[in-house]
């Protein structure tokens, strides 16, 4: 039991920087599976406080492009690579999915655990996509909480950005790094 192949599927699990992910990314058959394991979620109420938004093909370079644009209005004294990085972000791996929190009032689920739901999706597809041989980073940075990104992409008012989730193949191999020892995390309470 100790030596379950889901325990080896966690303890290999990698982050590959979007910036080693190309092509081939998965197909539309492919990336259904995976959000079908993505979405095996803790969800207190069944309230499905997520959704997916795909960025794929051109998209990638227009959400870019207007990256870039936003940059420059947030900052006016960014430099040009600062702009560039920014123009490229999505342009690296093949597919994001974009998973979307969308928190609900409700008097018995609190909107912190909607939020930590849609971020076990983040994590749950990270997962699936390792499983079916592809590479993946879930990435944040500032476009995750910027009001005109948000309306750029077509959020509403209550929605927020949980992760992009780049997936691709991975062009090299990553390293293991270095984790947490979880003997010195854990400790006992005994009131």
């Amino acid at each position: 039991m100790l030596d379950s192949p889901t325990l080896h599927a966690l303890d290999a699990r990698r982050s590959v920087p979007a910036l080693q992910l190309g092509a081939p990314g998965p197909d539309p058959e492919t990336l259904l599976r995976m959000l079908a394991s993505a979405v095996r979620v803790p969800d207190h109420g069944k309230k499905v406080p997520f959704r997916f938004l795909r960025i794929a093909g051109d998209a990638r370079h227009r959400l870019g492009a207007f990256l870039a644009q936003r940059s420059r209005e947030r900052d006016p004294t960014a430099s040009d690579a600062q702009v560039e990085k920014d123009r490229q972000r999505f342009s690296h791996a093949p597919l994001i999915i974009t998973v979307i929190a969308r928190p609900t009032p409700s008097p018995k689920v609190p909107e912190q655990e909607q939020l930590m739901t849609a971020g076990c999706v983040c994590f749950a597809l990270l997962q699936a996509a390792q499983a079916l041989g592809f590479g993946a980073q879930w990435l944040t940075a500032w476009m995750a909480f910027d009001p005109a990104v948000h309306a750029h992409l077509g959020l509403d008012g209550e929605e927020r950005i949980a992760g992009f989730i780049h997936i691709g193949t991975p062009k090299t191999e990553v390293p293991e790094r270095e984790r947490p020892d979880p003997a010195a995390l854990l400790q006992d309470w005994e009131g």
